[in-house]
């Protein structure tokens, strides 16, 4: 009996129908030889350069990155792709923070952005402020308990992808706080 939950992500702040599939390559296989199916594919960043007149021509393709590879190998090309997703191979590699914030603030892609591989609870909060907003968690964890982990806190001090300002110039201070540091000081 299928499992009616294997194919849900969460986009956003919502558990949502993942009609994406995620082509792994098997041992053996090559990326220019590779049948990439029909429909939403997100392939990896190899068969895109290998495949890449085919691959373009469809309407909705997506490229996944390893976490040891570069996201300016798609630069100029960003705009080809319906989602560009990031494996995080294990829970200890966070290499794909990099890439995530690489790929929104640098090279300026503006489309969705997923985690997936070894993704869970833990990690949501501060992917979501190194720019993704899609998340894939591991299939042997509760995706809604992964959704909590987007919540887990309500401020954050430094700035990011997803708050441009750090805290400080966030806070209106009032004119006696001001006062009150002045005299600390000894201004």
């Amino acid at each position: 009996m299928p499992n009616e939950f294997a194919n849900r992500v969460i986009k956003g702040q919502q558990i949502v129908a993942d009609d994406w599939t995620v082509l792994r390559l098997e041992e053996g296989q090559e990326p220019a030889t590779v049948e990439v199916a029909a429909g939403k594919v997100i392939v990896p960043l190899k068969v895109w350069q290998a495949q890449k007149e085919a691959l373009a021509a469809r309407p909705e393709i997506g490229v996944w990155l390893q976490s040891d590879e570069r996201p300016e190998e798609l630069k100029g090309e960003l705009d080809k792709f319906s989602v560009v997703a990031v494996n995080f191979p294990k829970f200890t590699d966070g290499r794909g923070y990099s890439i995530a914030y690489n790929l929104r603030m640098r090279l300026g892609y503006t489309g969705e952005l997923r985690a997936i591989g070894d993704v869970l609870r833990d990690q949501l909060f501060q992917m979501k402020r190194t720019g993704f907003d899609a998340y894939a968690p591991r299939p042997d964890r509760s995706i809604e308990d992964a959704l909590k982990g987007l919540t887990v806190f309500s401020e954050t001090y430094q700035a990011s992808v997803d708050d441009k300002l750090p805290l400080f110039r966030r806070h209106a201070r009032t004119a006696g706080a001001r006062e009150h540091n002045d005299i600390g000081s000894g201004i």
